[in-house]
Order: C-alpha cells, then structure tokens, then sequence
C-alpha cells in the first residue's frame, strides 16, 4: 500500500483560531466538497507562514462562508490570517495509483475557490518510474 495525496485546499487563509473549542480544523464544505475531504476525515494542516505541520480532522463550517478555523490546542500553532494547506491523504495499492489523480482547490484570499485541478502524480510518470 502508498499513502497517496487524495485532496489538498492550497494557500487558504485562516479565518479564526479557537483555543477554546475541543479540537480538528473547521472548513466551509463547499472547499471540503471540491477537495474531496469528508467530515471527520483526517487532515494534515500545513502552515505556510510558520512552518508550522499538525494532523487534526475536518468538520463541516458555514457552506459559502470560506471558513477555515483551527480549533482547540492547534490554535498555539496557527493563528488567524496564517496561510495554510490542508491535505488528505489515502491508501492505495500499486495498481490503484496508476491513473489516480487527486484533487487540488486553489483559493483567493477570501477562501473563494479560483481553480481546481485533479493532480498529475504518478499518472504523469512512465510506469517503468512509477514502479520504483
């Protein structure tokens, strides 16, 4: 089995820090949808402003809202208006990951969706590189 990329929103901005909740990443579903993330799934949050990686979960925001709040104690490693990559990732054999392309959200600084791609991977590398 690979742990492949499945989805990514790139270079969102966040909207809100709250310490105080019990914890995951809350995000509009609208990014959610076109990233392929599901409610609850496991995400990784990357933080392009500090550097800072964590693993949380995502949950449903206001639909059209460009909500991405980081909630409970990641809220010490991001703050509101870092930008931020979240990524799911999922498991594939060999021979699913020939021709799977995961999905890519690019966003404004509204966190309004801009463009989606599905990803070219290990779909854009001859199989004789992709086997190694």
């Amino acid at each position: 089995m690979r742990t492949m990329m499945s989805g990514k929103i790139h270079r969102a901005t966040v909207t809100e820090a709250n310490l105080n909740y019990e914890g995951s990443v809350t995000v509009d579903p609208d990014l959610l949808e076109a990233a392929g993330i599901l409610p609850y799934e496991q995400v990784h949050i990357l933080d392009v402003t500090n550097g800072a990686r964590l693993e949380t979960y995502a949950i449903l925001g206001r639909r059209g809202s460009g909500e991405i709040c980081i909630n409970g104690a990641a809220a010490h490693l991001v703050r509101e208006r870092d930008l931020v990559i979240i990524v799911a990732y999922q498991q594939l054999t060999d021979a699913e990951v020939h021709g799977f392309k995961p999905r890519k959200v690019f966003v404004d600084a509204h966190n309004q969706i801009v463009r989606t791609e599905l990803g070219d991977g290990v779909a854009a590398y001859p199989r004789e590189l992709a086997a190694v």
